[in-house]
């Protein structure tokens, strides 16, 4: 690849942000524009359920597969493509004029969203060789999700005050766009030579049993749980999960390593406690307290801000404790804000205690998410880096995706909130008991899977340290990092597949067993 200017290289960062920024605006946007798209579509709790969940399904199914296949035929080629496919089911999107149409457009953009994310960070370690401006470049980048966090709601909320749902889709067009024009132009060709081998067979399992439960869910709030469909479901998503174990039992070299199972397991609890609170709050504010789309949006702005001031907290705690700390600390604190919720909220519940859950919910979110992604560094004896990394995020797309299965599946059961106060009530009780429920597993898990700062391996302790040194970047932006260049190894990055510490920028695998980074 031939040497790109200072110039090029921040534009391809702007592009690989902005890639991230409008997938993540678009997942939690969408929630509050739920209510008026209920009303215009005439849509049910579970069909607004399908239109996120059938983006959720479609992103945890294909994300490995889309990264994989970015490193055999291309980067750059797989991420202009996730692009337009993004952007054109985003304008199809806003064209719908009927629920099941929305939802199919709702998984094309899945499909592209998938095909964004894993790429984007592969670009930007080829694009940034210098492995400080490459760690400082990778910190921006990893904020954005912070970021798209907290404008969702926000500006979800403006866009559909002022110009509809559909404006939710019409936005990502133009930023579209100009990301593929700058791609096109702009960012080189890249690809591994040496990738594993294709895995369809995993893959077809992995999206067989997320859909069949996700369906039975949704479905078997109003067809009945007893009924003959849902129940086959059931048996289908426990057949291909057996069988998924099993088979990848086969391909790679168990056991998988519990602080990694501890970890994705927590990805999974962490957001499905996420996504079930957006998605029922949104109903509770907007249907039961009666404010409108851009108010509510407004205040959810507490919880993405506490989020946004944990995150480097949390980071931190992991480099100087490992991952135990932070992550009992952030189980215990989504604990505390679903079980005040669960107390206190009603439809007359004041704004001032209100808002303090929303806040402490945001920042038990942001304490989980360091450790959990330092865990996922350093990997598994037998599993490279960049897949151990995958799965997580896979983890984290299957929390969402059955956060609001979950959650939608209760609200219906309880009747929905458009018949008045009382089913929602019922049900809100339920639901934020089932993510204070989600919290004390996240406890639990960090107590018995997670491993502190002292019984860290050496492979642990770099993957904690390169976390700590990402979330600094988070707030620093692109000032200096460490005390120097040493410790940093610029010739690594075309390794970075085979060595599970190394392989992050600005970590060392020699600095790294020593506990230092930029020593």
């Amino acid at each position: 690849m031939s040497e790109l200017t200072h110039r090029s290289r921040l534009l391809i960062l702007a592009v690989c942000c902005t890639s991230l920024l409008i997938a993540g605006l678009d997942a939690t946007a969408i929630n509050v524009a739920l209510p008026d798209i209920g009303r215009d579509l005439n849509a049910s709790v579970s069909g607004l359920q399908w239109t996120i969940d059938g983006y959720t399904l479609a992103v945890a199914g294909l994300l490995m597969l889309a990264g994989s296949s970015a490193d055999r035929i291309g980067r750059r080629r797989v991420f202009l493509g996730g692009l337009a496919l993004f952007t054109a089911s985003s304008f199809a999107c806003s064209l719908a004029v009927r629920l099941d149409w929305l939802v199919a457009f709702r998984v094309a953009q899945g499909l592209g969203a998938s095909m964004l994310t894993p790429v984007a960070l592969s670009i930007l370690t080829d694009t940034f060789t210098d492995p400080r401006e490459r760690t400082r470049a990778i910190g921006l980048w990893g904020g954005t999700f912070g970021l798209s966090l907290a404008l969702g709601p926000v500006l979800g909320g403006l866009l559909v005050a002022c110009a509809g749902w559909r404006s939710v889709f019409w936005i990502n067009v133009p930023v579209g766009v100009a990301a593929i024009v700058l791609v096109a132009v702009l960012v080189p060709e890249s690809r591994t030579e040496d990738t594993p081998r294709p895995d369809p067979a995993g893959q077809a399992l992995v999206v067989t049993a997320l859909a069949a439960v996700t369906y039975a869910i949704i479905e078997g709030s109003h067809r009945g749980y007893g009924s003959i469909l849902i129940i086959g479901l059931l048996a289908l998503a426990a057949a291909a999960t057996t069988l998924l174990a099993g088979y990848e039992h086969r391909r790679h070299r168990p056991p998988i390593d519990p602080a990694f199972a501890g970890a994705a397991l927590s990805a999974v609890a962490a957001f499905v406690a996420l996504s079930g609170f957006l998605f029922l709050n949104t109903l509770y504010l907007q249907d039961v307290r009666g404010y409108d789309v851009l108010h509510a949006g407004l205040l959810t702005a507490p919880m993405a801000a506490a989020a946004a001031i944990a995150s480097p907290i949390s980071g931190r705690l992991t480099a100087t404790h490992g991952p135990r700390v932070p992550l009992i600390a952030g189980g215990g604190v989504l604990l505390l804000a679903a079980v005040l919720l669960a107390t206190t909220v009603v439809p007359a519940t004041g704004l001032p205690a209100l808002l303090a859950a929303y806040a402490l919910f945001g920042a038990g979110f942001g304490l989980v998410n360091a450790p959990i992604t330092a865990t996922a560094v350093s990997g598994t004896p037998h599993l490279s880096a960049d897949v151990s990394g995958a799965i997580c995020s896979t983890a984290r797309q299957i929390g969402s995706c059955l956060g609001v299965a979950l959650l939608g599946s209760i609200v219906t059961a309880h009747g929905s909130p458009h018949g008045g106060y009382s089913g929602y009530t019922a049900a809100g009780h339920v639901g934020w008991w089932l993510l204070a429920g989600c919290g004390a597993l996240i406890v639990v898990l960090g107590i018995t899977t997670a491993k502190g700062h002292e019984a860290s391996t050496a492979a642990q302790d770099g993957g904690s340290l390169a976390v700590a040194l990402l979330f600094r970047q988070r707030s620093e932006s692109f000032g200096d990092v460490g005390g120097g260049d040493e410790g940093f190894d610029g010739d690594r990055r075309d390794e970075r597949r085979g060595d599970r510490v190394g392989a992050y920028p600005g970590v060392d695998g020699e600095g790294a067993q020593d506990g230092r980074v930029g020593a």
